[in-house]
């Protein structure tokens, strides 16, 4: 059976603005939360960042993690670093977390373990996050840079176990600057 004209054009116009409404909502929610994972290049250097008074000097191994909450590559690397909390932590390294500054958001309850540290000397030109720094029973910083290479971290990709495990073993280590392709998030306000 036929629908007559009128009521063709009807439901044809009906299905137009229904289909219109789909796309600008699909447009609206891809725009809203689905961000891309491009992979970035991206330096790392170590040379601004030093410990806080209060944790600066001979302690234990300490590891801060520095993190965006709105950036969609902390994904990548929550398991592994809550997988790293599990090892070391028992071991006596100390874990730390900063927040980029006028972020609002908080950590997985697999990481609340990690001690909050309001303000740390030279975060500010971080350059990107995801990122890690790690600082031997001297107070010396050993490590700056990702947690691994790509878009994921895992514990076999990984940069932080091998130097965690040479700095128990009380091996030096100098690996404050770092070149990664990877997933990051821009942390510093790029220079104008």
């Amino acid at each position: 059976m036929r629908l007559p004209p009128r009521k063709t054009i009807l439901a044809t116009l009906l299905a137009v603005v229904w289909l219109g409404a789909m796309v600008s909502a699909f447009w609206w929610y891809e725009a809203r939360f689905i961000r891309p994972f491009a992979e970035t290049t991206t330096l790392f250097s170590g040379d601004p960042l030093q410990l806080p008074a209060s944790l600066a000097g001979p302690g234990p191994i300490r590891v801060v993690h520095f993190w965006d909450p709105a950036c969609p590559c902390n994904v990548g690397n929550q398991q592994h670093l809550a997988e790293l909390l599990t090892r070391f932590g028992p071991q006596g390294v100390a874990f730390y977390a900063v927040q980029k500054p006028g972020s609002k958001g908080q950590l997985p309850d697999t990481l609340r373990a990690l001690q909050p540290l309001s303000a740390f000397p030279g975060a500010e030109h971080l350059p990107a996050s995801p990122a890690v720094g790690i600082w031997d029973k001297n107070g010396n910083l050993a490590y700056f840079g990702p947690y691994s290479e790509g878009a994921t971290c895992t514990s076999s990709n990984s940069f932080i176990e091998p130097i965690l495990e040479a700095l128990a073993q009380g091996r030096a280590v100098s690996a404050t600057h770092t070149l990664a392709v990877g997933c990051f998030c821009q942390w510093a306000a790029p220079a104008p």
